[in-house]
């Protein structure tokens, strides 16, 4: 009798897991920010541009076979991975630079109006609550909407029902996006202050940087990793907010730390235009790869490979190990260059992010394949222009001579 329950409690385990790893709970998918998702078996990687007509900020997020990506201007679209056909859209009718979260069909995002859950069944928002404008990215723990809002104040929401949990009122904004681990929330304010708030609604404690935290932290070996506008990464001990280290990366760190806790690696980008590779243990800079410009998304993770964009509009995977590009993506092909501050996601082999053309990009980074430029006929134009009016200008000099 016993043999036959545990055989039927691993059945349903076995079934109930494929479900909750579909989940994308929070900004990048993980408190360690990997952005990476495994595809199924007969998912197929594809190449192609989606037009969302206004800039995206925000970082899509995967959810089955779709993914969901909203526009500045608070477009919400479901497009399919693999076609790139647009399932369906939402207008939101209000502006948002927040990133989507799902949760058992349930969407929940950050806007200038507050926080809206959205069922991604009947394409509908069940519930919303007014706040202050939401750029934070919400998290989803133990069925709590737990976010930041520019009024102050760290929110806790019942994710089916939008009623309030947790009102806790800090100092500053609360842009940046919170993580919550073993029932401690870490969220970072403009006031510079890194907060350790208890699900129980005490303070743990708190710890002030130079400048505001914009950076979302992640978790990792027992201490919390995040960036500060005042240009360092600091990396705390989760108990008690004690720094473990510190290192200056000589200018603002608005993009958030990515951590492979197997490689004891934390990657994370800064306004000064590197890409740096630090020792979680100690700080230690191991490699340090410079593009020129600033970068501020959060690099996304996929075995050996390294994914984020520039302000420059140039997207690049590195070597994790290196630093060194294994290839570089220009779909603005130089004369229409748009910065890139929408992180990167990864499903198996397809790798996604949008700019601010409004463009949402799929590519292939196992193999270095890229869809073609819709910006490269406008290039060619502009170019047969140019020798046009070239043409033309040396014509009349010579008629004058």
């Amino acid at each position: 009798m016993y043999k036959k329950f545990i055989i039927a409690l691993i059945v349903c385990l076995l079934c109930l897991s494929p479900i909750a790893a579909e989940n994308w709970n929070t900004f990048a998918g993980d408190v360690n920010h990997t952005a990476y998702r495994d595809d199924s078996s007969e998912f197929v990687t594809n190449l192609w541009t989606f037009n969302m007509e206004s800039p995206i900020h925000s970082s899509p997020a995967i959810y089955k076979d779709l993914i969901y990506i909203i526009s500045s201007q608070g477009i919400l679209k479901a497009v399919d991975m693999e076609t790139s056909e647009e399932e369906w859209d939402l207008d939101l009718e209000a502006q948002t630079n927040s990133s989507p979260i799902i949760n058992s069909n349930r969407l929940y995002i950050g806007t200038e109006d507050g926080l809206k859950a959205i069922d991604i069944n009947s394409h509908k928002v069940v519930w919303e609550y007014d706040c202050d404008s939401v750029e934070s990215t919400p998290m989803i723990y133990n069925d709590v909407v737990y976010f930041g809002s520019n009024d102050g104040h760290l929110y806790g929401l019942n994710k089916t029902n939008g009623k309030v949990i947790l009102n806790k009122k800090l100092d500053g904004e609360l842009k940046s996006s919170p993580i919550v681990v073993s029932d401690s929330i870490y969220i970072g304010s403009t006031n510079g202050k890194l907060y350790s708030i208890g699900t129980d609604k005490d303070k743990n404690w708190e710890f002030t940087t130079g400048d505001e935290i914009l950076s979302t932290p992640t978790y990792v070996n027992k201490s919390v990793i995040f960036g500060s506008s005042d240009g360092s990464l600091y990396c705390l001990n989760k108990s008690n907010g004690d720094l473990l280290w510190k290192v200056d990366l000589n200018n603002k760190i608005i993009s958030s730390p990515t951590v492979d806790e197997h490689d004891n690696s934390v990657y994370i980008g800064s306004d000064e235009g590197n890409f740096t590779c630090l020792d979680i243990r100690d700080g230690t800079i191991k490699w340090s790869h410079s593009i020129g410009d600033k970068i501020q998304t959060t690099p996304a993770l996929k075995d050996n490979l390294l994914a984020f964009g520039s302000n420059n509009g140039n997207f690049y995977v590195l070597n994790k190990y290196t630093g060194a590009e294994e290839f570089t993506y220009n779909p603005g092909t130089i004369l229409f260059n748009a910065a890139i501050t929408s992180s990167p996601v990864i499903n198996g082999n397809s790798l996604f992010f949008g700019d601010d053309s409004g463009n949402l990009y799929s590519l292939n980074i196992d193999k270095h394949e890229v869809p073609g430029s819709t910006q490269m006929y406008y290039s060619i134009a502009v170019l047969i222009i140019v020798l046009i009016v070239a043409f033309v200008a040396v014509k009349k000099i010579k008629d004058r001579k």
